[in-house]
């Protein structure tokens, strides 16, 4: 553990320049003083690291001193892929992990494509999780991710909308969509399953209540894609939800606020909208969900919209602004 400190503080050093004694126990979650032993330790073993005094000191590697102790192993090269979201990486458990490979990938680069990189770091950010609202707690995301990776069965209890079922997973892998990660399983015996091989299922990580993972493994589906898999679960859930269509008039500012209400269905209704009128209202219809959802979706427009059918969506929206105004009168 004190090797891979020692490493991590030398390629600090290497990339960043001259570091303060504070600045270096931040980055590596240390003590001070741990820092001061390290140094020391750096030293004794023939790196001219130098300290300067003063407001503006701290420590430096002797100009033109470079390490090429900058191998990766197999945990930090696959944590590269996640380069660009270091809260899932954190989650996952390859947060150290991803931290070691960038330190090891910027000591490897040469000078200018070393600035570049760290040039691109400091400008661009990816923040997973969906705007005000807090991220899902997953406790077991790691011992999860860990079975996935190893292949290895997991036997699991989980909170459903119908209530808790256990459950053996196979599970093939993981997607973290709006800041909430999920889990494609393969369940070998599923009472409703559609064939007697199983069936391909996706899991909320957050409704695990327990997560057991076995000591035999499985065999990943033949041609099983994650990606592919992901696209096409997504695809079916929306043409599911989205049976029903309304008949809608939009003021200029609802306009604006379809898309940012609705989403992509909200989009493409509006480039199939009709031409405005002289108010500049259009008049759309968009998929919506079951008629109980859709009262609540489309109240969200306020004034901005008009119900024009179908008519018992009309009448349902009607009978809640009726109630609402009893309510507050």
């Amino acid at each position: 553990m004190r090797a891979d400190r020692l490493l991590s503080l030398l390629l600090l050093l290497q990339n960043r320049g001259r570091m303060t004694a504070p600045a270096l126990a931040a980055e590596l979650e240390v003590s001070v003083r741990t820092i001061h032993r390290d140094i020391d330790a750096l030293g004794a073993s023939g790196v001219p690291v130098l300290a300067d005094r003063g407001p503006a000191g701290g420590y430096r590697l002797a100009d033109g001193y470079r390490t090429r102790l900058t191998g990766l192993t197999d945990t930090q090269a696959g944590s590269l892929f996640l380069a660009g979201a270091p809260g899932p990486a954190q989650e996952l458990g390859l947060g150290a992990d991803l931290a070691a490979a960038q330190l090891k990938l910027q000591a490897a680069l040469p000078a200018a494509l070393g600035l570049r990189a760290r040039r691109i770091q400091d400008r661009f950010h990816l923040d997973a999780p969906a705007w005000f609202r807090e991220a899902d707690p997953v406790p077991h995301l790691a011992q999860i991710a860990q079975a996935v990776w190893d292949q290895h069965v997991l036997r699991t209890h989980y909170r459903r909308w119908r209530g808790e079922v256990r459950r053996e997973l196979h599970p093939l892998g993981l997607v973290l969509k709006s800041g909430i990660w999920y889990l494609v399983a393969d369940v070998p015996d599923v009472p409703d399953a559609a064939d007697a091989d199983g069936a391909v299922r996706t899991y909320r990580v957050s409704r695990f209540l327990t997560v057991d993972t076995a000591a035999e493994r499985f065999e990943r589906p033949a041609g099983f894609r994650l990606a592919s898999y992901w696209h096409e679960s997504t695809s079916r859930l929306d043409s599911v939800l989205h049976q029903q269509t309304a008949d809608v008039r939009l003021s200029p500012h609802g306009q604006r606020l379809l898309p940012m209400q609705f989403g992509a269905a909200g989009t493409r209704a509006l480039a199939d909208a009709g031409p405005a009128d002289a108010d500049g209202w259009v008049r759309l219809s968009i998929a919506v969900e079951s008629q109980a959802i859709a009262v609540g979706d489309l109240l969200r427009l306020g004034t901005e919209a008009e119900v024009l059918g179908p008519p018992e969506l009309r009448r349902a929206l009607a009978e809640t602004v009726t109630a609402l105004a009893g309510r507050y009168a």
